[in-house]
């Protein structure tokens, strides 16, 4: 009797042990949409893509979070200015990419299916411009349609605060989280991301 008790009581320590470690680390991919204003061509581009996000519980309602997200590209119509013959050329289906990377606290509930939480990070914005535009632009120099300097690659820093919120059964969640992504390039620069995929914790 007193061994089975002691086994129990071992046994409970152990449940409530791997309870708590599901609450400590989160994983998540998500799809990712943009609308960037980093071209001038028009008021804003849509940006869509995948990226992933590990956190780490550093106190009982804040999470430590990194995330990395790549999307495809926003495709718009573009001009340059040819100096080589003074004349203007215009330029469709051009392509600027994008890749994130940010890393901050999140202040999230801890309890209940639903699960709010705000966030704010730091990282960094990196406008990838198409290989053929950047080709074209090179030889000529100056350009019209394109905007913020991009050329063909062009990292900026970046803050991110945004809120959102987990619907959680057991380890299995999914997260909606809407945010202002604002990089600095000649001032700051205001963007609209949303970001919604699953989540596991462990």
């Amino acid at each position: 009797m007193p061994k089975s008790f002691a086994a129990m009581c071992v046994f409970l320590l152990c449940v409530s042990g791997v309870a708590s470690a599901q609450k400590r680390v989160q994983i998540g991919a998500f799809l990712d949409y943009l609308s960037s204003s980093a071209t001038s061509t028009q008021p804003s581009a849509n940006n869509f893509g995948i990226g992933g996000r590990l956190g780490y519980r550093v106190h009982r309602r804040v999470v430590l979070e990194g995330e990395f997200a790549y999307d495809y590209g926003a495709n718009f119509t573009a001009a340059y200015n040819n100096i080589k013959n003074l004349n203007g050329t215009a330029l469709e289906n051009t392509t600027v990419g994008l890749t994130q990377g940010w890393i901050g606290p999140a202040l999230q509930r801890v309890h209940g299916k639903l699960r709010p939480f705000v966030t704010l990070k730091g990282g960094f914005m990196d406008f990838r411009l198409s290989s053929s535009l950047a080709t074209s632009l090179i030889p000529y120099g100056t350009e019209l349609g394109i905007a913020l300097h991009v050329k063909t690659s062009n990292v900026n820093p970046a803050i991110y605060p945004a809120a959102g919120g987990e619907l959680g059964l057991g380890p299995i969640g999914l997260r909606l989280e809407v945010g202002d992504a604002i990089f600095f390039d000649s001032g700051g620069h205001n963007d609209l991301r949303l970001t919604f995929g699953p989540t596991l914790s462990f």
